[in-house]
């Protein structure tokens, strides 16, 4: 017997996709009530509403929210590219936006921007399903891109990032206010020898917070080393101790450029190179995540918060999305400085 003869298994058959005129006709209203219905702001009865979301239900019927945006011309979604995605604050971030989004009634797409990726061809594939905005968290988007999103009507608003030449709308933390903290802190907590440390190829704000630094020290008179060594990660962190550890007779505080990469050094420090923080050097860190109040590291650190940060991103994007024709918005928000246990303030 041939495998064909033996084998009596048939495809499953498919499902008819049901369609608007389906939840009409279950429901005994018109396929404009159904519309209706799924429209935000749309006026319809609540016994017509009841009726078709009953006959949805029952159908298994869900809105094609992409058909719906090719007669809109806009869509509801709102795309979010994010890069370093294992970083406790940017997960926290993207996060707060999408809660966010959501809450305003708009949908978010996230895509990744990872350094090998071309941010302008992301945010380029995200014009294709007609985005009502982008918020971008990753690399500073170039300028081609950011006139194409103006000539679509397309918000975007970039976040912690260089000004790409094209004027859009961007949130910035203060850091060059976090820098001279850093620097002030640690030398009421009687540093004079200080170092810096921070990744290797480093972000628009993250290196900002070490210039900054580097700017106080030299108007305080202070002496610093820069250290910069591999990336801004707990590994890169744990690298740089070994860094850190030459010059340990050498400096007796030092300011790391961001939380996650200061995690890997103070592990670095402590475990492998039997150094006592912060009875034999001070640090402080930037950003303020979850694990620098851990027990185990709570760590003296200049807080952006998060929340503030997605708020004011988010409020640039409905104000733009109210009035295209504003001029462009940069604002600023603040940091403070949070004291743990990695510093000592002298008395």
């Amino acid at each position: 017997m041939s495998d064909d003869a033996s084998d009596t298994r048939q495809a499953p058959e498919s499902k008819k996709q049901v369609n608007s005129f389906d939840v009409a006709r279950r429901a005994g209203v018109s396929r404009s009530a159904v519309s209706r219905t799924f429209t935000d702001g749309a006026s319809v009865s609540e016994e017509t509403r009841k009726k078709v979301i009953k006959a949805a239900r029952e159908l298994g019927y869900r809105v094609n929210v992409l058909a719906r945006s090719l007669h809109k011309q806009k869509s509801d979604l709102v795309g979010v590219v994010a890069a370093d995605l294992d970083n406790p604050f940017r997960g926290e971030q993207i996060d707060l936006l999408s809660q966010g989004l959501l809450e305003r009634g708009f949908r978010p797409i996230l895509l990744r921007g990872d350094p090998s990726t071309d941010v302008g061809d992301l945010i380029g594939s995200l014009l294709q399903y007609s985005v009502a905005g982008v918020i971008v968290t990753s690399d500073t988007p170039p300028e081609e891109i950011c006139m194409e999103c103006l000539q679509n009507g397309v918000p975007l608003v970039v976040v912690n990032k260089r000004d790409p030449g094209a004027p859009v709308d961007r949130v910035l933390t203060d850091f060059d206010t976090g820098g001279r903290l850093a620097f002030e802190h640690l030398v009421a907590c009687g540093c004079r020898n200080l170092a810096v440390v921070t990744p290797e190829r480093s972000s628009y704000s993250v290196n900002g917070r070490a210039l900054a630094f580097e700017q106080a020290a030299n108007d305080g008179g202070v002496p610093v080393i820069r250290i910069a060594k591999g990336t801004q990660s707990y590994a890169g962190g744990l690298e740089a101790s070994h860094v850190v550890n030459e010059y340990r007779n050498e400096i007796d505080g030092i300011f790391c450029s961001a939380d996650y990469l200061a995690l890997g050094v103070l592990d670095g420090l402590r475990h492998t190179f039997g150094i006592r923080v912060p009875e034999d050097l001070q640090v402080v860190g930037y950003d303020d995540i979850v694990q620098a109040s851990w027990k185990s590291y709570d760590m003296t650190t200049l807080d952006q918060s998060r929340r503030d940060l997605c708020e004011v991103t988010l409020d640039l994007l409905m104000k733009r999305l109210e009035n295209p024709d504003l001029p462009q918005q940069v604002q600023v928000c603040g940091v403070e400085l949070v004291q743990r246990g990695t510093t000592i303030v002298k008395e």
